[in-house]
């Protein structure tokens, strides 16, 4: 049976789906309010062939797995300063709406001084109304990944962001009320040597700031029973995680349970891609890394921002946006590598790569067995995987009976993990589609094949 561990919405893309044989996981049930997350970014990719620096929307109902929504295209664009934008942070403020922040900033360009930030508001992240640039500061230097929470104690929001003052990035703070007006600028967060991207996450009794250092590229926590203005500058309680190029933190907590996650992004496009960490207390240094087959960043993702939101909120947005009518499909072992044809050769490559819509596939009903399925590039529509000598190659479909066969494939519990998919060739049903040297084809493996050939022929299909 063919697994899934992602949510369709209801139209065409699920019902086709759900005649492959798609199934569903169920929802957990849970007493909190929130019951699914939402992730906004914006995308780039090695060669630029996905550089678009606007708001893009995911959702996901397990924090870890994403949809993403609008076929992974912006919801929202800037049309002031830069007309760009990165680093987006979304907010629900104390009425239940949304007011969503973002770094004023198209392309690479870092060395760009800009004062300003892009606001929106959002009453359910389907409609954006209200745009504007808010001028924090008149320092000459950047004012990069803002990030808001609110302060009870003021009765007021802090909108804390990356800025550089004599000399050294540090987090400063300006307070508001309505994200129209705010208050002069402050430093926040100053532990004496460059800092940036301050993520908060804020708890009964205590209040946790996570920053990346440039003293050693990691990211690191600070905590603190306040909110107020340096008071986390001397109270790091973590030893980092990661050494080297990681930076835009995000500390998500699990609806239903004491776990919590800490997203770090890899700065450079050609190695653009989210790390995970996990803990089940986030007061002590305890963040344990997860394997890439524990969970899947949207297509291209960067830099992102993660918010809890309601069961109906999660409904509403895939029913208004929609999922993707295309899935990428992820290798068992090597769950870093995705599914993509290269010249004409089906095979697996790390990603991110470009042409990244390489690994973007539709998987419709089968071209000999419409209970079973065929792999349909998306670049190149006609154009499917199908064997030839037992290798996968691309190639157009030519109407006849031996390609359709060649090109069809039954989904079935995966070798090495049942919760993954294998897919059985539909004329040689003794063989199943593996990589080899990272390239596909179909062999003869079974329950008493090796351990490395049953991982081999395993796969998880995702978006």
């Amino acid at each position: 049976m063919l697994k899934r561990r992602t949510l369709l919405t209801s139209g065409a893309s699920s019902l086709a789906l759900a005649g492959l044989g798609v199934t569903l996981p169920a929802k957990q049930a849970t007493a909190a309010t929130y019951t699914g997350y939402v992730m906004g970014y914006f995308t780039e990719s090695p060669e630029g062939n996905a550089d678009t620096y606007a708001l893009h929307l995911a959702v996901s109902e397990d924090g870890l797995y994403w949809t993403p929504l609008n076929q992974n295209s912006p919801v929202a664009a800037p049309t002031a300063g830069t007309s760009g934008l990165r680093d987006p942070f979304i907010l629900r403020k104390q009425d239940g709406t949304f007011v969503i922040l973002a770094t004023d900033l198209s392309g690479t360009d870092f060395t760009q001084q800009n004062q300003y930030i892009h606001v929106w508001d959002s009453a359910d992240l389907r409609s954006f109304t209200g745009y504007r640039r808010l001028h924090m500061h008149s320092m000459p230097t950047h004012t990069w990944a803002p990030e808001a929470f609110w302060d009870a104690s003021r009765g007021q929001y802090g909108i804390v962001y990356s800025a550089n003052s004599d000399g050294r990035d540090a987090l400063w703070v300006n307070y508001t009320s309505d994200f129209v007006t705010v208050g002069a600028p402050q430093i926040f967060f100053d532990p004496g040597f460059n800092v940036l991207d301050g993520t908060m996450h804020i708890t009964a009794g205590m209040n946790y700031l996570y920053y990346k250092s440039f003293a050693d590229g990691r990211i690191y926590g600070a905590r603190s029973t306040t909110l107020d203005p340096r008071s986390f500058d001397q109270s790091t309680y973590t030893s980092g995680v990661v050494n080297g190029g990681i930076e835009g933190a995000i500390v998500s907590k699990a609806n239903d349970r004491d776990e919590w996650f800490l997203w770090g992004d890899s700065f450079s496009p050609v190695n653009g891609e989210f790390y995970v960490w996990s803990s089940t207390d986030i007061a002590v240094d305890a963040w344990t890394p997860l394997s890439k087959a524990q969970y899947n960043q949207p297509l291209n993702s960067k830099h992102a921002t993660i918010a809890p939101i309601t069961a109906i909120e999660h409904a509403d947005l895939l029913a208004y946006w929609g999922a993707p009518d295309w899935n990428r499909i992820k290798s068992y072992n090597y769950p870093d590598s995705l599914v993509r044809h290269a010249a004409y050769v089906g095979r697996i490559d790390p990603y991110p790569f470009d042409p990244y819509a390489d690994s973007q596939w539709r998987l419709v009903p089968g071209l000999a067995d419409t209970a079973a399925l065929s792999f349909e590039s998306l670049n190149y529509p006609g154009y499917y995987l199908r064997h030839s000598d037992y290798a996968l190659v691309l190639e157009q479909d030519d109407g006849s009976a031996t390609f359709a066969a060649d090109a069809t494939y039954h989904a079935v519990s995966g070798l090495a993990d049942a919760n993954w998919t294998s897919f059985r060739s539909h004329n040689f049903p003794d063989r199943v589609l593996r990589h080899f040297d990272s390239e596909l084809r179909i062999d003869p493996i079974g329950s008493d094949s090796s351990s490395t050939e049953r991982q081999d022929a395993t796969f998880l299909i995702v978006y």
